[in-house]
């Protein structure tokens, strides 16, 4: 007779200490990142001041920030930037990485690590060091004779700033996805008699679209949130949306800012919800 029952396979005992291993981590979340969300989800829709329970009450009134004329200009120029310098490091990102990956190199994983050593350093001393380049006399002028940019608080200096921080954050990811493709596709494509081009566009872009979309993301969300680059570059001359909310906890204003944060963070969830659509077992992520 033959058993009708499933044996049933025993759970690995790794696993079981790894999971384990993982609580006090999972508990922190939890504390650090989880609490402080509801803590902000509840001081949207009451009216007090600071963080004080005694008064407290329900209010729709806070959401009046939204139509304020300085937070509608936070917001496109949050959103301007963040597109621009998306748009930019998606293009110089892909020639970076394209070039790496088409290169002779023996040890590229050595030249990737060099492109993306500035990740590893502190963005304040990064952006603090552009601010100083970016002034008439600066250290370049003074050693090689180099004149400054001075063009500390405009435009341009919170362009670049964004694109030289968050330029490596886009290069690791699209690395990634065109080590991943069969170079015997390319050589498939190249025997059916396309060109080079034809090839690149027909065949590596679409491959590599995990890694562009993740990219993206890391850089998008980041500068979208941020609020360094355009305080430090932008001499408080062009505030983002990012500025605003900082304004708002600095003036204990909690429920403006807490409204305007949880914005973003679902702009943000949004975001990551879409990514893990498109690169579902995360191959393309750092």
């Amino acid at each position: 007779m033959q058993n009708n029952y499933h044996r049933v396979k025993p759970r690995p005992q790794g696993n079981h200490h790894l999971d384990r291993m993982a609580r006090p981590y999972l508990i922190w979340l939890y504390i650090l990142a989880c609490f402080p969300v509801l803590i902000m989800i509840c001081l949207m829709f009451v009216d007090a001041e600071g963080i004080r329970f005694d008064g407290m009450h329900f209010t729709m009134y806070n959401f009046t920030i939204l139509t304020t004329e300085s937070v509608l200009i936070a917001f496109w120029n949050s959103f301007k930037y963040s597109i621009l310098t998306t748009l930019i490091c998606i293009f110089f990102g892909y020639l970076l990485a394209y070039s790496l990956y088409k290169s002779k190199i023996k040890n590229k994983y050595l030249v990737l690590l060099l492109l993306i050593l500035p990740m590893w350093t502190n963005i304040l001393l990064r952006i603090n060091a552009l601010a100083s380049i970016f002034k008439p006399e600066n250290i370049l002028s003074d050693l090689f004779g180099i004149p400054g940019l001075d063009i500390l608080g405009t435009d341009l200096a919170i362009l670049l700033g964004m694109v030289f921080t968050y330029l490596p954050f886009i290069v690791l990811p699209i690395y990634t996805s065109l080590e991943k493709i069969d170079p015997s596709l390319e050589e498939a494509a190249l025997d059916l008699g396309v060109t080079e081009f034809t090839k690149f566009w027909k065949v590596i872009v679409p491959l590599s679209l995990k890694g562009v979309v993740s990219g993206t993301m890391m850089v998008l969300l980041p500068c979208i949130s941020g609020f360094a680059i355009p305080k430090v570059l932008g001499a408080g001359n062009i505030l983002l949306i990012g500025n605003i909310i900082e304004q708002s906890f600095i003036n204990m204003s909690y429920n403006n800012g807490a409204v305007l944060a949880i914005i973003l963070l679902v702009i943000i969830l949004g975001s990551i919800l879409l990514v893990h659509k498109l690169d579902k077992e995360g191959e393309t992520l750092l």
